[in-house]
């Protein structure tokens, strides 16, 4: 009898202990992780090329985000408007790592895209500093 009160107990205690909390940081999906930059495409005020087929798009009053185009985008460094979509439809919020396509009209009459982008991050405000101002949305 002593034997299976001794084996309740510890399987108690085992099963309690399971159910403590973890330090911050960690458990058992690794560390915590920040949550994913994100805007909607309502907020985007302004815009700019950079280089390397990179868009700066300027979201909300402080927010600048990176765009990476995935391909070629024609004449994308003479743009000056242009329409955000997430490529899989649903939803007008964008968050880093998300696919987007982007329509845009440029020098000529004709509008360009769509092109294929990936948002990549979100820019600190000493980033969005170090731009050059032919980039800097």
């Amino acid at each position: 009898m002593r034997r299976l009160t001794t084996a309740v107990l510890s399987t108690a205690a085992v099963a309690m202990a399971a159910c403590a909390p973890t330090p911050a940081g960690g458990g058992l999906n690794g560390p915590d992780r920040a949550p994913r930059a994100c805007f909607t495409t309502s907020q985007v005020t302004n815009f700019r090329a950079g280089e390397e087929q990179t868009l700066y798009l300027r979201a909300g009053r402080t927010g600048v985000f990176e765009l990476q185009s995935v391909g070629w985008c024609r004449d994308l460094n003479w743009a000056n408007a242009l329409v955000i979509m997430p490529e899989f439809g649903g939803g007008s919020r964008l968050c880093a790592g998300d696919p987007v396509q982007i329509a845009y009209a440029g020098g000529g009459s004709m509008p360009s895209g769509p092109c294929r982008a990936r948002v990549t991050r979100q820019l600190t405000a000493a980033e969005v500093e170090a731009l050059p101002g032919s980039s800097r949305p």
